[in-house]
């Protein structure tokens, strides 16, 4: 007897995520991420995940492989000057875009190109619309086709295959 069984080995939010950039929010306050995950998916123009763990930060960001990255430096345990560090040391994700969110600067100070560990800052609060600039700002215009991600994301899912 022969069986025949479709499997879909891509997950959906990867499927969604080949059209639009994917943003990873990476915050310690959950009302924050859902509303900008909220916000800014309401456009159509983006692919949000967040994480609210600072520890598992960095492995979020391994398995999404964001486009751009928006995290917060005032977190418990471990700050966003941390995550940042092991994102940019990380063989993959090292030229993902990071840009900080804080509510240690102004608006003003964020106007002025300074930027924090070479990374650009967005000033908290933050409204979508000022979100949407910041992100349209720092995307890279390549990121829904950066080639070493694709390599990278095949290479996940054999690995996954081959541990079923």
């Amino acid at each position: 007897m022969s069986r025949t069984i479709e499997v879909d080995f891509l997950p959906q939010a990867f499927d969604e995520a080949k059209e639009k950039p994917r943003i990873l929010v990476i915050d310690d306050n959950c009302d924050f991420t859902y509303s900008a995950k909220f916000g800014l998916e309401r456009t159509g123009r983006y692919s949000v995940w967040e994480e609210n763990e600072p520890h598992r930060a960095h492995q979020t960001a391994q398995r999404v492989l964001p486009d751009l990255v928006l995290l917060d430096i005032a977190m418990p345990e471990t700050d966003g000057g941390e995550v940042a560090a092991r994102i940019e040391s990380d063989p993959i994700l090292h030229r993902t875009p990071v840009v900080f969110l804080t509510a240690l600067v102004t608006k003003a100070e964020a106007r002025s190109g300074l930027r924090i560990q070479g990374h650009p800052f967005l000033a908290k609060p933050i409204s979508i619309p000022e979100l949407i600039a910041g992100i349209e700002r720092n995307l890279p215009a390549h990121a829904a086709n950066d080639p070493d991600l694709v390599v990278m994301e095949v290479k996940r899912l054999k690995d996954r295959i081959g541990t079923l």
